[in-house]
């Protein structure tokens, strides 16, 4: 049964809450801009966020969790996308196509090799999913694992992948064809970092989320035990989807917390700033953006608290975690727009929050499943297609 009535908070998620937004406002908000300018990834500051257990907030104690679930999740991501989104990523992937296939399909051997320091902040993992050439069409996936002399050997490219190079990246888990010529039912396995063959390329230079880690991998003769194969041999797409659906309520997550603190910058410009001898908020053209935009991120907010909580309860979540997404990471495209017209001149000078907020809004219709497919996933939960 779920800890949270989708309305309401429980206390200790407000508690949880209040620690992260704390931190993040404290230990994240004075560093946002040099890392984003400099494209630094913020080890130190996730190490931190480990010590608080915000890498593992879901996760069963067991496991080096917290125990509190996919609402205290998404409030956990919500609270950190709200100062900087590199962040909010890095922890929400973490949790959520890292850890939790880990959870779901993995061993014992598994989960304690690999989910207990995730949770704990040790060390963070990747899933590398989607192909230079695939895009959303993870049946295009050329990557193949072949048998031999008693392991399975790795040979393609993944793009577009997170926490997969950085000082605390442990493990990647990679969907591959599981057949010599290419033409084999998916599988996952779980490679560590380092395996001779596990090639991370470069990390992109993106139009934001620049203290994220994201990267092509090129996996040449990489080679892992038997004891790497994540789930059933041939079911990868299952944990990939598996992990996508859980995905996709993390990056509304992140929508919701980007569109707030948009908002709340958006908010207190228009209090400050004075035209025509009056706070510009008192004008009519700004003060319905403002009411507008706090409309949307509460109802954005609210279908994301649903998703979650029926993924708490163990409920089917495809259909709601897409809405919830394709809803919220379209509001906060929309707010951090709105964010930077209201600021004018102001806002497009790299001297505040705004232009970054801007900069990293826009990935959030695209990653974990475009607007375009998401709407493609509704319809077809709907019974509208085949």
């Amino acid at each position: 049964m779920t800890t949270c009535s989708m309305f309401e908070l429980t206390d200790e998620q407000r508690a949880l809450r209040d620690t992260i937004r704390e931190f993040a406002e404290a230990e994240i908000a004075p560093h946002a801009a040099e890392w984003d300018e400099r494209h630094v990834f913020p080890t130190e500051t996730i190490r931190q966020l480990g010590e608080l257990g915000a890498m593992g907030v879901a996760f069963p104690e067991e496991y080096g969790g917290l125990g509190a679930g996919a609402v205290a999740q998404a409030v956990v991501v919500e609270e950190l996308a709200r100062i900087d989104s590199s962040v909010a990523v890095t922890v929400g992937a973490n949790a959520s196509i890292a850890g939790e296939p880990i959870l779901l399909f993995g061993t014992e051997e598994q989960k304690q090799r690999w989910l207990v320091p995730l949770a704990r902040g040790e060390h963070i993992g990747a899933f590398a999913s989607t192909e230079p050439g695939g895009g959303s069409d993870v049946r295009a996936a050329t990557t193949v694992a072949r048998r031999e002399d008693g392991c399975w050997v790795l040979n393609g490219a993944k793009a577009f992948t997170t926490n997969a190079g950085t000082d605390l990246s442990a493990f990647c888990i990679v969907t591959a064809r599981t057949e010599a010529d290419g033409g084999g039912a998916l599988s996952t396995l779980i490679v560590p970092t380092g395996t001779p063959g596990y090639e991370p390329q470069k990390p992109y230079r993106k139009l934001g989320w620049h203290a994220s880690d994201t990267r092509e991998l090129v996996f040449a003769d990489c080679r892992v035990p038997d004891d790497a194969v994540l789930g059933p041999l041939g079911k990868g797409a299952r944990v990939f989807l598996t992990a996508l659906d859980g995905g996709r309520i993390g990056v509304a997550a992140m929508s919701v917390g980007l569109a707030q603190g948009a908002l709340e910058q958006a908010m207190a410009y228009a209090k400050e700033r004075i035209a025509f001898g009056a706070p510009i908020a008192r004008q009519q053209a700004i003060h319905f953006k403002l009411a507008d935009l706090k409309t949307q991120i509460e109802a954005a907010r609210l279908l994301t608290y649903r998703a979650a909580a029926l993924k708490e309860a163990g409920q089917p979540i495809t259909e709601a975690a897409a809405v919830a997404k394709l809803f919220a990471s379209e509001v906060a495209v929309r707010a951090a727009e709105e964010n930077l017209q209201i600021h004018g001149g102001f806002g497009y000078i790299e001297e505040s929050p705004v232009p970054r907020f801007y900069r990293d809004a826009k990935v959030l219709t695209i990653g974990e499943g475009t607007s375009e497919i998401l709407k493609y996933v509704i319809a077809r939960q709907m019974d509208l297609i085949a």
